[in-house]
């Protein structure tokens, strides 16, 4: 007997498994330009959110349909690679079917629900392809999409189609081998999808159906090979970011700003306030907000990296909704593909952050970031926890603190709350005069 396939097949794995590591350790690298922040408290909590949001698909609820379908093809996701296990042992011993014998009718049952998860994941794959193409869902069809990222959304779903049709065409041939006899091929005793296939294939000699059988076989594990790899590059990141974007998320109020601990402890200096116990802040800050990828915290780039890019941010933003230029969703987008590029040219020995280009300017216009209304709209509906509002507020706060370029209006209650404490222009000391002008009058006035 022949050890090529063999062979084959582990050259295979190890070069899949090299292209991955690197490929993993560019990510990392990405991600780790950005700032220290430390994210570790409550880890109970944490661990609760992950399960709800990451595992339980909690927030994807909120629009069921599309929740439904994601669902299937999640659940499927993770069961139908446990089969991903014998294919490895398989391709490796040179057997066929390794855990069949062992678990007898059970592993009929086992076969059975890979081939109904498989056909959940073609009826969804299906219906998305539909919402994206056909009746073209508005947060689906956006400008930022054009291009690469509807290319991409697509095109994952034609995968995901052919590589579910490859476990049915192999299943469908492998049993007919097997009711022929032909040597090395077990009977399961009747798997129900793919036997609705097999008349296709009745009127194929055995050579043939040996040959079809192991086209299949390959065609779906050299798939999923290179799904894994794909994914890394894809949207579809999110698959595996999802679950630390959920961990790592900011479990204070929505509503709560972060605040510069260089800043705050002046304000509490010049207030007299005590500042005992206050973490120190550095001795020199080297700049107030965000510029580039580099000033923002390494949590913010994977938020980046772990976006779905399912647009749900961005049909819930007020300024969207009313025709302002802001997308939370291209935010992120934007994000990301800054921290490649930087990351890109780093790797490759080039200038990185000093090639003359910045995230705010080059991908991101004060025009967005202006038209933000802080309210955590985009927060609120993304299903893994993104917060797209903290980079829009340290791009703000570059521009407001750096280069004193808000809009005049803002600048007016700027000046305002630095004098009167308030940002109308009146004297502390007549603040409450409004409450002297009701004193004594009838509740119903």
């Amino acid at each position: 007997m022949s050890i090529l396939p063999q062979l084959l097949f582990l050259t295979l794995l190890v070069a899949s498994g090299v292209v991955l590591y690197r490929r993993i350790t560019f990510l990392r690298n990405t991600i780790l330009l950005g700032k220290s922040e430390s994210r570790t408290d409550n880890p109970s909590q944490r661990w609760k959110t992950m399960a709800l949001i990451a595992f339980g698909q909690q927030k994807m609820f909120k629009r069921v349909g599309p929740a439904i379908l994601h669902l299937l093809i999640y659940v499927a996701f993770i069961v139908i690679n446990i089969e991903v296990l014998e294919f490895v042992i398989d391709g490796i011993s040179g057997s066929h079917r390794i855990f069949a014998p062992a678990l007898g009718g059970v592993y009929t049952v086992a076969m059975n629900i890979f081939e109904w998860l498989a056909i959940a994941v073609l009826v969804s794959c299906v219906a998305f392809l539909i919402r994206r193409n056909i009746t073209r869902v508005p947060r689906l069809t956006m400008p930022e999409l054009r291009g690469w990222p509807a290319l991409d959304a697509n095109l994952i779903l034609w995968i995901e189609i052919v590589l579910m049709l490859a476990i049915l065409t192999m299943n469908a041939t492998d049993q007919l081998l097997a009711e022929r006899g032909v040597a090395g091929y077990i009977p399961l005793g009747g798997l129900i999808f793919s036997s609705v296939l097999a008349p296709l294939f009745d009127g194929f000699g055995d050579g043939a159906l040996v040959i079809t059988e192991r086209i299949a076989w390959w065609f779906h594990i050299v798939g999923i090979l290179a799904f894994a790899i794909y994914v890394t590059y894809s949207k579809h990141l999110h698959i595996f970011l999802a679950f630390s974007n959920t961990w790592f998320s900011n479990l204070k109020p929505k509503g709560e700003m972060k605040n510069m601990k260089e800043i705050t402890n002046e304000v509490k200096l010049m207030l007299g306030v005590p500042t005992q116990g206050v973490e120190e802040p550095p001795a020199e800050v080297g700049r107030f907000g965000a510029k580039d990828v580099n000033d923002l915290s390494w949590v913010n780039i994977m938020n980046a990296f772990a976006c779905t890019e399912c647009g749900r941010c961005t049909a819930e933003c007020p300024a969207n909704i009313t025709g302002k230029k802001l997308s939370p969703r291209k935010i992120m987008m934007d994000t990301r593909d800054r921290a490649e590029e930087v990351s890109k040219s780093i790797a490759n020995g080039g200038p990185g952050l000093e090639d003359g280009k910045t995230l705010l300017g080059d991908y991101i216009t004060k025009e967005e970031i202006n038209a933000c209304t802080s309210c955590n709209a985009c927060v609120e509906a993304c299903p893994i926890n993104i917060d797209p509002l903290d980079i829009i507020l340290q791009l703000r706060r570059y521009v407001a603190m750096e280069e004193s370029a808000s809009p005049a209006q803002w600048n007016v209650m700027f000046q305002n709350i630095e004098t009167s404490f308030a940002p109308w222009k009146f004297a502390p000391t007549d603040r409450f005069k409004w409450a002297d002008e009701i004193k004594g009058k009838p509740m119903n006035d």
